[in-house]
Order: structure tokens, then sequence, then C-alpha cells
């Protein structure tokens, strides 16, 4: 039996191939996500774009899928930092206790990066089955968008709740 994980996967809509392909190549490993996050479909899309879904209903939502989760994920792909919703959801992640693990999608750039995530990240790894697995687990590993080692910007937290 696979190993199972309840997580938000933090992205921009634009990424939800990618999202797919990461949930996809860790199935592959035997490592199962449950994905709590919001997948706009065309039809609701359309809803956001028109301005018909406030942001406080958006916030009340994600807020609501982001508790179920013990880990929020965060793809880090072109435009990512420039992502209002997705800082937002980081700093959520934060206020709720969750760990939040980074995860560079193929051609991400250390630019495509948010500060926030910088700043309140547990790990952020390159897209591999392996880093990713290992920094969902609780390793704190922080890597480059190639997956050499570097050092964390940030102190790790201690605290336990």
């Amino acid at each position: 039996m696979a190993s199972r994980r309840h997580v938000f996967i933090s992205h921009h809509h634009a990424d939800d191939q990618a999202v797919t392909n990461m949930t996809n190549m860790l199935a592959r490993n035997g490592y199962e996500i449950r994905n709590s996050s919001i997948r706009a479909k065309p039809a609701n899309q359309e809803r956001l774009k028109k301005g018909l879904v406030s942001d406080n209903t958006i916030k009340r939502l994600l807020r609501m899928k982001m508790s179920w989760a013990s880990t929020v994920v965060v793809v880090i792909g072109k435009n990512t930092s420039q992502r209002p919703w997705v800082d937002w959801e980081i700093d959520q992640a934060k206020r709720q206790g969750k760990r939040i693990v980074g995860v560079y999608e193929r051609g991400g750039t250390e630019n495509d990066k948010p500060a926030s995530l910088e700043q309140y990240a547990s790990a952020i790894v390159n897209w591999n089955a392996e880093s990713i697995i290992a920094a969902v687990e609780g390793a704190n590993s922080f890597q480059t968008p190639a997956g050499n080692d570097r050092p964390a910007v940030h102190a790790a937290s201690t605290s336990k709740c």
C-alpha cells in the first residue's frame, strides 16, 4: 500500500498540469497525495475572472481546504512570485502552523520563488520525487532549482504544537 499524505498544493492556475504531473510522479514512487487545493473548472474560472466571487468567499474556502492538510506544498513555476493568492496561501499556512514545502517546477527559477516562501518554508526542493517525499515527510532541506544543496535563509523553527 502506498504512503498517503493530505496536502494543500498552492499554485497558479496556469500550473494545474504541473500539479497533476507532480502527483502522478509521486504516485509512481508509491507516494499518494490527497490534494485539497482548489482547481477551478472553466466555468468557475470565468466567474473568478469577472469578479463574481468575493475575495472573502475565496479566503474562507481556502482556509477550510488548507485546514484539512498537514503540509502545504507550493509549486514554484513561472511568475509564481507575482501571484497574490499564492502569497496569501503561504501566509495562511504559516498562521495555521502548517509545514510549508516549496517545489521548483521544471524550468522554475530562484526569481519565481515568492519572498514569503523563502521566509517561512521548512524545505525548498527541486522537481524530484525523492526530494519532494523527503521534504513532505519532514526533511528540512533547501535546494536550488538544479537540485544542489544550499543553506536556508531563515532559522528553522524549533517550536512544536
